[in-house]
């Protein structure tokens, strides 16, 4: 027993080492992915107009000129009408290919598995490009004005909706009990209502984690939307983009932050009813 109890003790202190190490390496990973946030956010509070360190003071200014900006607020609406209406689009989408995928057996499955997924696999600029070149002959050939419309622009971000929504809904359906669903279809529910009162509330933290992710995807998309925006009609990103080409000031830093909060509250509020945490 005594020759036992060093080797048992040693066993152990390899493991604490060995965890200790683990989280050392992965609080620095963290640190590194938040140290471009971090960097942004001090900028933002920068009181000089060109970005230099030391800071000679810190103010608020910035953030004043960002909410005044009309270009920005017009983009805001712009990116944010686009993104609601995408995502919902993409919701009608891949809530049913979710289902088929999970609990039906056909040919072509896996092909069309991967082919929901593509747009996240697939470059931004080469599908930006692509759908481009897509609506210009769909253009010509059908004479519709699809080109440079709002709904040409909803059509493209919806790609980047349906990969998001898909991968999260898919997650929740393969963790869902069935026989919750059969057991209400025994007592008497037909299919449909089973669906709507017992799955979707069920699956409700992948439909949400999805929206949610599919939106943020959207909001934030730069490629797609350089190619399909009509004149006239801004992103956020491309108005910041279009910003940065004249001038260099912490007030895109102080936008950049302001998106970050929003998403931040927008998640905290969602999570509080929805536990989406239970899916991402």
């Amino acid at each position: 027993m005594s020759a036992v109890r060093p080797h048992q003790g040693g066993m152990f202190s390899n493991r604490r080492i060995g965890r200790w190490t683990l989280n050392a390496l992965a609080t620095l990973a963290f640190l590194f992915a938040l140290l471009p946030l971090i960097f942004v956010t001090w900028l933002s509070f920068y009181e000089q107009e060109i970005p230099s360190f030391p800071p000679t003071g810190y103010s608020l200014h910035w953030y004043a000129l960002a909410i005044a900006n009309e270009r920005f607020i017009d983009a805001f609406v712009i990116s944010a009408q686009v993104g609601l209406v995408a995502t919902a689009i993409g919701l009608i989408v891949a809530i049913p290919a979710s289902i088929a995928l999970t609990r039906y057996r056909f040919t072509g499955r896996g092909a069309i598995n991967n082919l929901l997924l593509m747009p996240l696999v697939i470059p931004g600029i080469v599908l930006g490009f692509s759908l481009y070149i897509f609506q210009v002959e769909t253009t010509i050939a059908t004479e519709l004005p699809i080109m440079g419309s709002f709904w040409g622009l909803v059509f493209g971000h919806v790609l980047l909706v349906i990969p998001w929504s898909v991968r999260l809904i898919t997650a929740s359906l393969v963790g869902f009990d069935r026989t919750l669903e059969e057991a209400a279809m025994n007592l008497g529910a037909d299919p449909f209502t089973a669906f709507r009162r017992v799955t979707v509330p069920g699956i409700l933290p992948g439909i949400v984690a999805g929206a949610m992710f599919g939106f943020v995807s959207s909001f934030g998309n730069l490629e797609v939307s350089l190619f399909l925006v009509a004149p006239g009609q801004t992103t956020l990103p491309i108005a910041i983009l279009q910003y940065l080409e004249w001038k260099i000031d912490p007030t895109i830093a102080a936008i950049s932050v302001l998106q970050i909060l929003i998403i931040i509250a927008a998640m905290l509020i969602t999570d509080r009813f929805v536990r989406i945490s239970r899916v991402v």
